[in-house]
């Protein structure tokens, strides 16, 4: 049997949500209930399992969408923790008082619980929950201890009945995150070989190297992807220009489907729509360009014989 069955959860397609547009990101503008369920009905039918990354207003809107619409997807719902230590390896410089640490500590603890609330009012459609989001990697900006990772994970376990994990990079659950593992249920894992300046042509053999890597060292734990994607852009700081392209993502896509479908293990594709908000002002930032979707929900080449609808 395969170890992602132990989730208890039957396998489908995944992919990351995030809905924010044009002129909208996190803590500003948020996407309206409109504009997330027309998101959601562009997603119904071909993916399960949606990833959410934090329980803010975003999210909420969310889960009442597919609440009121009876809308046919389960939430992997997460809580974004901030920083509550300096990370003088993280390559932008970010730094932090004293003071501020403290109350991100604060937060995180209240984002925990909100975390935990939402996975009560949300039942059914809530399926797994995150302690965090890749806080414990050696470039992080928002770094997190694994001990107080651990912490929160036992606090999610007491009060919430669903599986619970901690989304990070495949690098530190090789070492770092070893004590974290005897606390969750399943393993979450992100992995990008065009991160790693890895050809296309290499890219899939890349990424099961990865993900084995993990599932190997702990064979009694479940393992999911949580991220794995292609760029179609990038202004050439970290991600080579010659790698990205609508094309490459369609072969990256299409190959780690049948890998993934072929060996049931449940993998989150990052991600759903492009988002212009992140990363650098720079139009050509890699981190704007990850969608399967362009901003203006369009489909991009790997979408486009699925959707053809949007295209007229």
């Amino acid at each position: 049997m395969n170890l992602t069955n132990k989730l208890i959860l039957p396998f489908g397609n995944a992919i990351c949500y995030s809905g924010f547009r044009e002129g909208q990101q996190p803590g500003g503008v948020y996407p309206s209930y409109a504009e997330i369920k027309e998101d959601l009905l562009i997603l119904q039918g071909n993916w399960k399992y949606l990833r959410l990354y934090d329980c803010d207003e975003h999210s909420e809107v969310v889960l009442e969408v597919i609440k009121k619409e009876k809308l046919d997807f389960k939430v992997m719902l997460g809580a974004y923790i901030v920083a509550e230590m300096n990370n003088f390896g993280c390559p932008w410089g970010v730094t932090y008082t004293e003071e501020q640490l403290l109350e991100n500590k604060s937060y995180n603890i209240a984002r925990i619980e909100k975390l935990i609330k939402l996975a009560n009012e949300f039942p059914e459609i809530v399926c797994t929950l995150s302690a965090g989001n890749e806080a414990c990697v050696d470039w992080t900006d928002h770094y997190v201890s694994v001990k107080s990772v651990i912490g929160y994970v036992k606090m999610i376990k007491k009060e919430a009945k669903q599986p619970v994990t901690f989304c990070e990079n495949y690098v530190p659950w090789l070492d770092k995150l070893k004590p974290l593992v005897e606390e969750v249920d399943f393993i979450s894992i992100h992995t990008y070989p065009v991160w790693e300046y890895k050809h296309i042509h290499d890219s899939l053999d890349y990424t099961k190297e990865n993900y084995y890597a993990v599932a190997n060292k702990y064979p009694n734990k479940p393992v999911v992807i949580t991220e794995a994607g292609w760029a179609t852009n990038s202004n050439g700081r970290g991600i080579d220009q010659e790698h990205v392209s609508e094309e490459n993502q369609e072969i990256y896509y299409n190959d780690l489907l049948e890998w993934t479908t072929k060996e049931e293990i449940l993998t989150f594709v990052f991600e759903a729509f492009d988002e212009p908000w992140k990363g650098s002002p720079e139009p050509l930032e890699p981190e704007k360009h990850w969608g399967l979707f362009k901003v203006d929900r369009t489909p991009k080449l790997v979408m486009s014989k699925r959707y053809k609808d949007l295209l007229t």
